[in-house]
């Protein structure tokens, strides 16, 4: 094949032209022969047999039949009239009909000629009809590529409306064929094809595209699904060695006295094995001369934050700053609390940077950050902003990290001549499959184990038929002096009629639990900050025992006292996000209890997600039963990534691939770090042709 045969623009194909080619690209983003021969069909009919007519059944099938066309009428019907065709073979007759284009189908089929027709049966009294078939003649059909199942490619309703059908898609995918005789340049090395009994690129796109029957559509799957992963995990592993090699970090060679000090004298409690673990690699990292480039994980309440106070003190004693950015100014404000009160006595600066930051607050803070004074800045995304300058950041730390997006986190990069060491903390457990496919070019650290003393929290599913109940049980709990949060959903779309169902919940709960004996706090997104803040400290405070919310409450708020979570219409929400909000619970020594309350309707994945929760309280194994209900896209945002807009693999479903595609990637730069030898040139031209144009920020996660 000529070089750059690929990326022809597909407006110069036989059979395309400027404008179907503006169609294609408009609607598939098809923009080039490669492209075309990358857009795979989602799925097959088989046209592996050749039905009598004696055989057919009436079941709904597509079924493919060899037989004359005897003769055509018109029938009037109330709208206008069908067009009826009498097809005949050996062993009876059945109704070709046609509601629309008759005038073309008159004038083009010939009667009495052998011909395929393709389509689902139908069955009216005794007589079997086929509405709208495929026909070719049986010489063409023979003549043509020899396609037994036949290839249904995704479509829109532009492509047809505009002519482009399945039928059309499939022509053009022949004719590609023809143009370059089927042959395409390997991409996978020998030894590779040989040991895992891989078909050849050529035979594999032929057989994706005009299958002869399940065994080789199943190889040609297995072979493309295969190169699709091995690419990505190459590019991920490729990325850390490369960050690792050209990145220099600020190496971080002291365990200073304050790392020391906090450790022997203000640390609250033992740390978990887990913790000292993840300590221990990072201070690994940031010991040597590359930089950090590490993912936390750890679940609701499993202590990440003494963990990231531990590293800031690692940066300090070797005389850097550090920062640590949360997505909400309410997590924000809880971190900055938390980590002054763990600080209390040292010595150390610290300051809260957020949209509501007062202008002279601001101007001295910038000061203070710039002549080196404040050790420590917490804050919102205003952390970004142009005028804020470090003298010399150390580490950046950024919490429930999938919310920033990649040019966000660069611009931290930014604040320093040489890149700060990063770590990323997220409190949403990533399924293993993921995390290799997301993060596969960053370190990852997990922390698997909860503090001692923490008791499991009981969860349980309640039908709105026993609110009363449920009711009952929150007095109880207020008896004994525990605090409750109540949440209602809050989906964007239907802003409005959250909020009516947020106020209505709010009434009825005013009525159940009314003034003076209990105290009620209430917060949503159309709070003013200050407002919000006022009701968030009266319930953190203990001055109110119910606090109403929406998800704001999600991440961020920590009150031990709270033993009580109610989340109203839990049916509407994901199991993430359920998870996410039973961990507001359960941090006290005190028993904590969640109590889903939905509707007597639910669809199965909602009954799914509702046991998922009663049954576990593994972050880990609901994840992977998130992922496995919504799909990588939905779960992580395919925006995040770029490596989920995969053209046939499926992280989730071909997980076991995915695993033989990372080792034998790994196995690879091993072997060939560099990919000079001769026998993986085909590796290097492919992954510089998928990977062209990425700069330095592709490196960031």
């Amino acid at each position: 094949m000529k070089p750059n045969f690929l990326q022809t623009p597909l407006a110069y194909l036989k059979g395309v032209g400027p404008n179907r080619a503006e169609i294609f690209t408009s609607e598939l983003g098809i923009r080039t022969f490669g492209d075309l021969l990358q857009f795979f069909p989602n799925r097959y009919l088989d046209k592996t047999q050749y039905y009598k007519i004696s055989q057919l059944q009436d079941s709904g099938a597509d079924v493919q039949i060899v037989g004359k066309i005897m003769h055509l009428k018109s029938v009037p019907q109330k709208r206008g009239s069908r067009l009826v065709a009498t097809f005949v073979d050996e062993t009876g007759q059945l109704d070709l009909v046609w509601f629309r284009g008759q005038k073309w189908i008159k004038e083009n089929l010939k009667l009495n000629q052998p011909y395929v027709a393709f389509g689902r049966i139908n069955k009216y009294g005794s007589r079997f009809s086929m509405p709208h078939p495929e026909l070719e003649l049986l010489e063409a059909h023979k003549a043509g590529l020899k396609i037994s199942m036949q290839p249904i490619y995704p479509s829109t309703e532009k492509l047809s409306n505009s002519g482009i059908t399945n039928k059309a898609v499939s022509k053009l995918i022949q004719q590609l064929f023809l143009e370059c005789k089927g042959n395409f340049d390997e991409s996978l090395p020998d030894a590779l094809l040989q040991e895992l009994k891989l078909i050849s690129k050529s035979d594999a796109l032929l057989n994706i595209h005009f299958p002869k029957n399940q065994e080789v559509l199943a190889k040609a799957q297995f072979r493309l699904k295969f190169e699709e992963l091995f690419y990505v995990q190459l590019q991920l592993l490729n990325k850390k060695a490369t960050r690792k090699h050209k990145i220099k970090g600020l190496p971080f060679d002291q365990v200073g006295d304050r790392f020391n000090k906090f450790f022997n004298d203000h640390l609250p409690f033992e740390l978990t094995g887990a913790q000292k673990r993840v300590i221990k690699e990072i201070r690994n990292d940031m010991g040597g001369s590359a930089q950090m480039n590490r993912l936390l994980q750890g679940d609701v309440g499993s202590g990440k934050t003494i963990v990231a106070l531990m590293c800031m003190l690692l940066a300090i004693d070797n005389d850097y700053q550090a920062c640590l950015m949360a997505p909400t100014e309410i997590l924000a404000q809880q971190h900055y609390h938390g980590l002054k009160d763990l600080l209390s006595g040292m010595g150390i600066k610290i300051a809260l940077l957020t949209g509501s930051t007062k202008k002279t607050e601001r101007t001295f803070l910038h000061n203070q950050l710039e002549n080196g004074n404040l050790n420590i800045l917490v804050g919102t995304h205003a952390v970004l902003e142009d005028k804020v300058q470090f003298k010399n950041l150390g580490l950046a730390i950024i919490d429930e990290q999938h919310r920033f997006g990649v040019a966000q986190r660069s611009k931290l990069w930014q604040k320093n001549t040489l890149p700060p060491h990063v770590l990323v903390m997220t409190a949403t457990p990533i399924p293993r499959t993921l995390a290799m496919s997301l993060y596969g070019d960053l370190d990852i650290s997990v922390i698997d184990e909860l503090p001692p003393g923490r008791k499991a929290i009981k969860t349980v599913h309640r039908y709105d038929a026993n609110r009363l109940k449920v009711f009952r049980f929150i007095k109880e709990e207020i008896e004994k002096g525990r605090q409750i949060y109540i949440v209602y959903p809050l989906i964007q779309e239907s802003e409005a009629l959250d909020y009516k169902d947020l106020m209505d919940g709010y009434e009825s709960i005013v009525r159940e639990f009314p003034l003076p004996h209990y105290q009620i706090s209430i917060v949503h997104g159309k709070m003013k900050p200050k407002d919000k803040d006022y009701e968030m400290d009266r319930f953190v405070s203990g001055q109110t025992q119910i606090m109403v919310a929406t998800t704001v409450i999600e991440v961020g708020v920590n009150v031990p006292n709270a033993s009580v979570m109610v989340i109203e219409s839990a049916e509407r929400f994901g199991l993430s996000q359920l998870h996410q909000l039973r961990g507001r619970v359960g941090r006290g020594a005190e028993q904590s209890y969640c109590i889903l309350m939905t509707g007597h309707k639910l669809s199965n994945d909602s009954k799914t997600r509702l046991e998922t929760m009663v049954r576990t309280d593994d972050g880990f194994e609901i994840a992977e039963v998130d992922l496995k209900l919504r799909g990588p896209g939905d779960l992580m945002g395919t925006q995040q990534s770029g490596l989920l807009n995969l053209k046939i693999a499926d992280i989730v479903k071909d997980n076991h691939i995915l695993k033989s595609a990372r080792y034998y990637a790994i196995q690879l730069l091993k072997k060939d770090p560099k990919l000079a030898l001769q026998e993986h040139q085909m590796v290097l031209t492919t992954y510089a042709q998928l990977f062209s144009g990425k700069d330095i920020w592709g490196y960031i996660s």
